[in-house]
């Protein structure tokens, strides 16, 4: 016998758009988070989680924790329930390369059928949608992972004018940092020549502070796990405009001028 389970107002799970994510082994932070943006939209939007390890960011870190065939087999995994978007909800080509997640999104399209996307991906996707040139840069990283991110920044065109990091490496310690501590980091990064603040890590509890520290610095924040969040409903093709996350899922964050 079959069961259609359903929610409250009788809204079909089945019929909801699926979202497919891969996440580093050791995060924390991105699952719960994820799974509180999508409140106001869980009637029409379903999450489903697949992980690759890893366990260190730094430039000496083993790369292969981000090599292109673990990540494909994830996807394939996710690929199974049928998302209507799949993923990478994980930064790490702000450090090595743009051209990683291009070709991470292009595989999983080619292979799966289904549309993909990357944490870092969604970044320039909002930067270029909102005309942002210039940030401030909030990260856990050390000091030569924050470098190397001001680097690949800047190929694409968006110019890093200030800088915080915490100068950690192990990646389950950056799920344990106190909201205080990611205030205090945000207030560091900020710079009167940001256009904007990007917390860039899927591992900091950064984004239920956006609204909060959006209002006392003045200006916008994109948080990773966010504008992850922001992109996989536009893949999927879901209206999500999402109260109290900030000014990026609220849709109050003006467009570029055409």
């Amino acid at each position: 016998m079959s069961h259609n389970v359903s929610q409250p107002d009788g809204t079909l799970i089945a019929t909801r758009k699926r979202i497919g994510h891969i996440t580093p082994s050791s995060n924390t932070a991105l699952e719960p988070i994820t799974v509180a943006l999508n409140q106001s939209v869980s009637e029409r939007v379903t999450h489903h989680f697949s992980r690759i390890r890893v366990t260190q960011i730094a430039l000496n870190a083993s790369s292969r924790q981000f090599d292109l065939q673990p990540m494909l087999q994830a996807a394939e995994l996710l690929a199974d329930c049928l998302p209507h978007a799949i993923i990478w909800n994980g930064t790490s080509a702000s450090w090595l390369g743009l051209e990683q997640d291009q070709a991470f999104a292009r595989e999983v399209q080619q292979r799966t059928g289904i549309a993909a996307s990357t944490s870092t991906l969604a970044f320039f996707d909002a930067f270029h949608l909102h005309g942002i040139e210039r940030i401030a840069l909030a990260v856990p990283y050390d000091s030569a992972v924050t470098a190397q991110i001001e680097k690949e920044y800047a190929k694409q065109g968006v110019q890093v004018v200030n800088r915080a990091f915490l100068n950690q490496t192990v990646n389950h310690e950056f799920g344990c940092n106190t909201p205080d501590t990611l205030r205090a980091l945000l207030r560091a990064a900020d710079s009167p020549q940001a256009q904007c603040l990007a917390v860039v890590c899927t591992n900091l509890a950064a984004a239920p502070l956006v609204k909060e520290m959006e209002a006392e610095l003045g200006k916008p924040i994109l948080d990773s796990i966010a504008v992850t969040f922001w992109q996989a409903c536009r893949l999927a093709g879901v209206d999500a405009l999402i109260p109290g996350w900030g000014r990026l899922l609220d849709g109050s964050l003006p467009m570029a001028k055409k």
